[in-house]
Order: C-alpha cells, then sequence, then structure tokens
C-alpha cells in the first residue's frame, strides 16, 4: 500500500491518515484520552481501555482449560504456555526447542560457531547473511542517509530512522504482555524474554543460562581470574569495565542521579524506583487479588501468600516465613 501521508516535523510516511494523526501526538506530547476515574492521560484510545480494566477489576480473556481469567490478551496468551508442553521452534544445528521464535532466533546465533559470510576486505566472518552487509558499510565509509534535524550522517537507511527516534523520542513497539514499549524491535525482542523466563544464551564452562547475551559475557569474567580494570582510587581490581565504573561512584561517595526532592542515588534505577513514592503509581498488579505495588519485588513476595509458600526459614526454630 502507497504512503501519502507524511509528517511535516520527521518526514515520516503513513498509508493512512488516522495513523498520521497519532504519530503526531508523539511530537504534540498531547494525551487527549483522560481516565475518568484517576485523571491519567493516554496520547492513544487503546491505550485507555486497557488501563480502564485496572480499575474495573475486569477481566475479559479467559483460559478456556482452566478457567483463569486476565485483564490483558497478552497475558493470557503467555499463560497457555503453562498448560502446553508444546515448544515448537526447533534448533536445526542442536535440536534444541523454544515455545518463542524470538528465544530460538537468540539461541541459534550461540548455538553454531558457524560464520559462513565472509569479509573479502578484513577477512572477518559473521553467521548472517545481513550481519556481513552491514559490516561492508564500514569499508566503504559512504554516509549517504543525512539527519535533517541535527545533521549526523548514516551508512544505512535503516541506521538513519532508528536515530530519528531519539528526537521525536517515539516508542512504536510495544510489549503486547505489560505494554512498555521501545524505540527498537531488537530491544523489545530482549524484554519479551523477560516474561517467557527463556534463557537462551548458555555458559560453554558452568551451564549456567541467561536470558542476554551481556549477562553471559559479564558471567564469563567470573570464570577468569583476569581483573585488567583497576580503580585509581583505592587499588582494587576488576575483571569487567561495568563493575569498576559502579565501584567508583561508592568508592568517591559520588551519587549522580537526583531528584526533585533533592535525594540523591547512586544508581538510575534507584532513582526510578524512588520516583514511585512521589506519583505514587504502582503499575505491578496481582492477577489473583488486584492489589498493586510499586516495585516488582514487592509484588513477587504477594504472590507466595496466594501459592502458601513460606521460604524463608529461622534457623533457630525454623519456623517459616513468605
Amino acid at each position: 500500500m502507497e504512503k501519502l501521508h507524511s509528517c511535516d516535523l520527521c518526514r515520516k510516511t503513513f498509508s493512512l491518515k488516522g495513523n498520521l494523526r497519532k504519530h503526531l501526538l508523539t511530537h504534540t506530547k498531547e494525551k487527549p484520552h483522560s481516565c475518568e476515574i484517576c485523571g491519567k492521560a493516554f496520547s492513544q484510545k487503546s491505550y485507555l481501555k486497557p488501563h480502564l480494566l485496572t480499575h474495573t477489576k475486569e477481566k475479559p480473556h479467559s483460559c478456556e482449560k482452566g478457567g483463569k481469567a486476565f485483564s490483558q490478551k497478552g497475558a493470557l496468551n503467555l499463560h497457555l504456555f503453562t498448560h502446553s508442553a508444546e515448544k515448537s521452534h526447533v534448533c536445526e544445528v542442536c535440536g534444541k526447542t523454544y515455545s518463542h521464535k524470538v528465544a530460538l532466533k537468540q539461541h541459534l546465533m550461540t548455538c553454531t560457531k558457524e560464520k559462513p559470510y565472509s569479509c573479502d576486505h578484513c577477512h572477518k566472518s559473521f553467521s548472517l547473511k545481513e550481519r556481513l552487509k552491514q559490516h561492508l558499510v564500514i569499508h566503504t565509509m559512504e554516509k549517504l542517509h543525512s539527519c535533517d534535524l541535527c545533521g549526523k550522517k548514516f551508512s544505512l537507511k535503516t541506521n538513519l530512522k532508528q536515530h530519528l527516534l531519539t528526537h521525536t523520542k517515539e516508542k512504536p513497539h510495544s510489549c503486547e504482555i505489560c505494554g512498555k514499549a521501545f524505540s527498537q524491535k531488537g530491544a523489545l525482542n530482549r524484554h519479551l524474554l523477560t516474561h517467557t523466563k527463556e534463557k537462551p544464551h548458555s555458559c560453554e564452562i558452568c551451564g549456567k543460562a541467561f536470558s542476554q547475551k551481556g549477562s553471559l559475557n559479564l558471567h564469563l569474567f567470573t570464570h577468569s581470574a583476569e581483573k585488567s580494570h583497576v580503580c585509581e582510587v583505592c587499588g582494587k581490581t576488576y575483571s569487567h569495565k561495568v563493575a569498576l565504573k559502579q565501584h567508583l561512584m561508592r568508592c568517591t561517595k559520588e551519587k549522580p542521579y537526583s531528584c526533585v526532592c533533592d535525594k540523591v542515588f547512586l544508581l538510575k534505577s534507584h532513582l526510578k524506583t524512588h520516583l514511585l513514592t512521589h506519583t505514587k503509581e504502582r503499575p505491578h498488579i496481582c492477577e489473583l487479588c488486584g492489589k498493586a505495588f510499586s516495585q516488582v519485588s514487592h509484588l513477587k513476595q504477594h504472590l507466595l501468600t496466594h501459592a502458601k509458600q513460606k521460604p524463608h526459614m529461622c534457623n533457630i526454630c525454623e519456623k517459616a516465613f513468605s
């Protein structure tokens, strides 16, 4: 379908005029759809509808096997995997099966060490043909695609499109399960693994598995005695640059993340958690009783009260607690 409707601000094109109208709200930051119960506003009506279910406690999506109901269709789809042992996505190399296509795709990159696509310029090899095509651009160094907003140039048109999202703050890729939005599809794919609990990246030394490749790379340093990153303040050594960076903030007492209430934090994640005390937002909802929590760790602990699990035991009297 031809895309006749163009955005005057970022030049993105759309096949339907209605889609262009929705897109324009990402520039204006306008949120015309308000919740009549709590006043929270949304840019699109489709975002308001799922939010309203958090107030009504309505759960229109039911599991045909167990009868369990959910407010979001994505949550039901995820739940259905608990009834079926079916993992229809099979690795053709090792035979390992996955319930989600994204997990199989990431596994394939770690499963085979075969890299059949070689660069004629530097002989670097790649497992995927698309990766080789992207790599070849660094040899030609042609950057034909220019950003009209800041002048930055890119060798690939796809890189320019991704860059434009940094200006528009648009996040077109949404998670169907929790509604979290991302500017890039790759970031969404990585996020989906937090819901499926699949861990396609395995350590070849000890067998420990991870959902993110970056987490595996960080873990591999635990097997190596090499600690090349040295703290210039106290001399303590670390095997990973990230670990040294976090140590430096503790070592120097630096807390770079500050709140409007003047409270400061060492990590950005700590600031995000703290901000919920101001907004009173409780985005993590228990699907069994509807109780809401500001932190996912609090929700997890609450779920134990439904399961009657008491994993924490006193070493003295052996009394158990949830």
